[in-house]
């Protein structure tokens, strides 16, 4: 079963916030979803922090 999670983001090209829905299951994972706004292509890494919680960071498409 998918676990979603809606979170809130800035997009690296405009600075719009954005909510997008995250499955947290997907921890280690990469992948590139079009802002909603500028529709351009962001780079989600989803990973966990010291906490062990969900962390999202974003990344614009020249980032490594």
């Amino acid at each position: 079963m998918d676990q979603l999670s809606e979170i809130a983001v800035y997009c690296p090209y405009c600075a719009e916030r954005i909510e997008v829905l995250v499955d947290v299951e997907e921890i280690g994972q990469e992948y590139i979803e079009d802002c909603q706004v500028c529709c351009r292509p962001i780079t989600f890494r989803i990973a966990t922090d010291e906490r062990g919680d969900v962390a999202v960071t974003v990344h614009d498409e020249n980032e490594t």
